[in-house]
């Protein structure tokens, strides 16, 4: 596995860890953790506040066929997709690949971008409703740090089981005490985080293989 940063291609986003902190509540959280309107198309403090298709993700699709050299007809699973956009993106660029996608958000299959909800199933990532090799690419970003620690687990095994090749999932963590507390102030909805050292010992732990890149605010 190898730590890769395939998102570098996304618009650099200007986050106040502290303005979240200081008016942050755990009510907010409970919202936000339900992945609903709230989440989505709500107010700030609760998620996104507005999660709406730009395009950003198209460069960032490019940069996964690139990198993986991804046939055609490549099977693409996202896991945690939202309202699709990365899968809509990766259909632009192979129209001929087999993208699905899977969420807990039932708002989010059902506002999903350009069809893309015919093609998100629900559910949670530590049961994949997949065969075993069903995809040459699995990707999960900022997703299954929403499960508590256990349940992630599983879910980096199931990754690794639908896989035929290639995986990358990027998580939250942090490298410095500076980083954690930024962190810290900023999730709404993480039930794991952890140094990258420690990251790297659980993907020992759990049999995971694939690549990784670190969500750090």
């Amino acid at each position: 596995m190898a730590e890769i940063n395939l998102l570098d291609r996304l618009p650099v986003t200007k986050r106040d860890p502290l303005a979240r902190a200081a008016g942050k509540t755990e009510e907010d959280r409970r919202i936000a953790k339900q992945f609903g309107r709230d989440f989505f198309d709500g107010e700030r403090r609760h998620g996104y506040g507005g999660f709406r298709y730009d395009g950003r993700w198209l460069p960032v699709a490019r940069r996964f066929v690139e990198h993986y050299q991804l046939e055609p007809r490549a099977g693409i699973l996202d896991v945690g997709a939202a309202k699709g956009f990365l899968m809509h993106d990766f259909l632009q660029i192979l129209p001929e690949a087999e993208v699905r996608g899977l969420d807990v958000s039932e708002y989010a299959k059902e506002n999903a971008h350009g069809g893309m909800g015919e093609l998100i199933n629900l559910g949670s990532a530590e049961k994949l409703p997949y065969p075993d090799r069903s995809f040459d690419l699995v990707v999960s970003i900022n997703s299954i740090h929403n499960l508590k620690l256990d349940d992630l687990k599983q879910a980096l095994r199931e990754i690794e089981r639908v896989s035929r090749a290639h995986k990358f999932i990027s998580v939250d963590a942090w490298r410095t005490e500076e980083e954690k507390q930024r962190l810290m102030d900023w999730i709404l909805t993480a039930e794991t985080y952890m140094h990258v050292d420690d990251w790297h010992r659980l993907f020992a732990e759990v049999g995971y293989t694939g690549d990784v890149w670190w969500f750090i605010p």
